[in-house]
């Protein structure tokens, strides 16, 4: 369900439309509970967009209509999608947990409290802030090089640390195209 209002969304926007939920559509009561999530669109494998959030600010259905509209047509790494792209779009919505403060004293103490392709990260310094999703863990499955180009991300040196670093973890949800929607 949520990957057909996922398509919803985009096909809309292609059409030069808002997303909105199908009037006909029978919406289960869970899903009305505010979720955080985040779509990431893929074709042939390779990104192609992903935009969330971490908080969860409305309800899952919402949060999974907006997301999907975003990531397809207001990520400013990518152009936005086009109707000769809609059929060869690979959706995935990660439903989030709420994100859980994880106490750290040094680069080394995070990184030995990783749990590789199990927590999200988010990763804040000076300012500067990013995160990558549970399933990053599968290009960047070294702690090292997770935390590395989390920094870059952020806009900070892949080495960086200071005292002030803030960190959090959440898990997610995966609910994909080989999945039951």
């Amino acid at each position: 369900m949520l990957l057909t209002l996922a398509r919803g969304a985009v096909a809309r926007g292609v059409a030069g439309k808002e997303p909105e939920r199908p009037i006909d559509f029978r919406i289960p009561a869970g899903l009305e509970k505010p979720r955080a999530c985040f779509v990431t669109l893929k074709i042939d494998g390779q990104l192609r967009g992903c935009i969330g959030n971490l908080e969860a600010n409305s309800s899952l259905v919402e949060a999974v209509l907006r997301n999907s509209y975003l990531a397809a047509f207001r990520d400013q790494r990518f152009q936005p999608i086009s109707e000769s792209e809609l059929e060869t779009l690979e959706y995935e919505i990660s439903v989030l947990t709420p994100m859980v403060p994880l106490p750290v004293s040094s680069e080394a103490d995070l990184i030995a409290k990783l749990r590789p392709g199990v927590d999200g990260l988010v990763f804040e310094a000076d300012g500067h802030r990013s995160t990558f999703l549970p399933s990053v863990w599968e290009q960047l499955n070294k702690p090292e090089q997770f935390l590395s180009q989390l920094r870059l991300k952020a806009g900070l040196a892949a080495d960086y640390w200071s005292n002030g670093v803030q960190c959090w973890t959440y898990q997610a949800i995966r609910i994909g195209e080989a999945d039951s929607d």
